[in-house]
């Protein structure tokens, strides 16, 4: 049956666990933006207005639903590098996911239901990141940009988490970005 307790791990999941396994998505695209030379890099955390800023990342008001990260121009810039950085999202998830594992599996944290929770969301993220659609707003999943990318059909190298910026368009990077998630 489903109780008070429910209401409580639901509230925790959507409102902690989310935003956790959203921001190790997206630090996991930024690991790779900056591997391969990306320049003013930032991650968004939620959409709507920005509560606050630190450092190069951004919280807005709807922190628990969506986030995007962005960058402008990469120093090594071709379909292996891109396809590392559409990826970096997932191999993120998926390495959180055997760390959670293992830390429970060695006893050297406690079996938990938020343990459970993160690996749930985890898998949850890496599934409908790499599963090749294109979202409401036309813009491909991760897996989608790669294989796009793959076959070089990918011009405007973005995903629904990622936008990928030259400098000449960074004016209208910032207007894009900014209908996109407001």
């Amino acid at each position: 049956m489903f109780g008070f307790g429910d209401i409580i791990k639901f509230l925790i999941s959507f409102f902690v666990i989310l935003p956790m396994v959203t921001l190790i998505h997206l630090s996991g695209h930024i690991f790779f933006a900056t591997l391969f030379g990306g320049s003013e890099k930032k991650i968004k955390i939620g959409c709507g207005p920005i509560v606050c800023s630190f450092w190069n990342v951004e919280l807005r008001r709807y922190y628990f639903w969506n986030g995007a990260c962005e960058f402008k121009s990469l120093r090594h810039d071709n379909r292996v590098t891109n396809t590392f950085i559409y990826l970096g999202g997932s191999l993120f998830n998926l390495t959180g996911i055997f760390l959670i594992q293992n830390l429970v599996s060695e006893g050297i944290i406690d079996k938990s239901v938020f343990w459970d929770q993160f690996i749930y969301f985890s898998f949850y993220m890496l599934f409908f990141s790499l599963f090749p659609m294109d979202f409401s707003d036309g813009s491909p999943s991760d897996g989608k940009a790669v294989v796009l990318t793959l076959k070089n059909q990918h011009e405007r190298k973005i995903s629904d988490d990622i936008q990928f910026r030259k400098k000449e368009e960074q004016n209208d990077s910032k207007e894009t970005f900014k209908d996109h998630n407001n």
